[in-house]
């Protein structure tokens, strides 16, 4: 996306739906929704991300999957993965993540826990438990899921 006439960034939901106009896009949620999330996850969700679910709350991308999670499942799926005992003997601690959203095939897309850690989207591939770059930010993040094929994070 360029940026509008006044060197303004476009909206989340105008740079989603210049990279995919029939994304699926929610209500946006409220601070209150946003508060709520910080204190359940004892950290803050950081500014850049916070505009998103203020704007939409939630993204489906071409195949109907959860690119960005709405703010309450991202609660409930940050939660399970940090704290679910099985997962302590088979991946790395999810703590430092902030899950956000899915590919469809069990991988998933996380931002650093700590929003001064910079922010580069993640990918964790849930078969080798790795966890790498997927895309410098969460505006390229979005233009990739929105736009590439198939397995675009490879």
């Amino acid at each position: 996306m360029t940026p509008d006439q006044d060197g303004a960034r476009p909206g989340w939901r105008e740079q989603i739906t210049g990279h995919l106009p029939d994304a699926g896009l929610r209500p946006a949620a409220g601070a209150a929704a946003l508060d709520a999330a910080e204190r359940a996850l004892g950290h803050p969700l950081g500014p850049e991300f916070c505009g998103l679910p203020a704007e939409t709350d939630g993204v489906a991308g071409p195949y109907g999957e959860d690119v960005v999670w709405p703010v309450d499942r991202m609660v409930e799926k940050n939660r399970f993965f940090r704290t679910f005992p099985d997962f302590r003997d088979l991946y790395a601690p999810f703590d430092g993540l902030l899950l956000i959203g899915e590919h469809g095939n069990g991988d998933l897309f996380a931002l650093p826990a700590d929003p001064s850690a910079g922010g580069a989207v993640l990918v964790w591939e849930h078969e080798t438990d790795t966890r790498t770059e997927a895309a410098p930010g969460l505006r390229g993040y979005l233009a990739r899921a929105l736009t590439e094929t198939a397995d675009w994070y490879h």
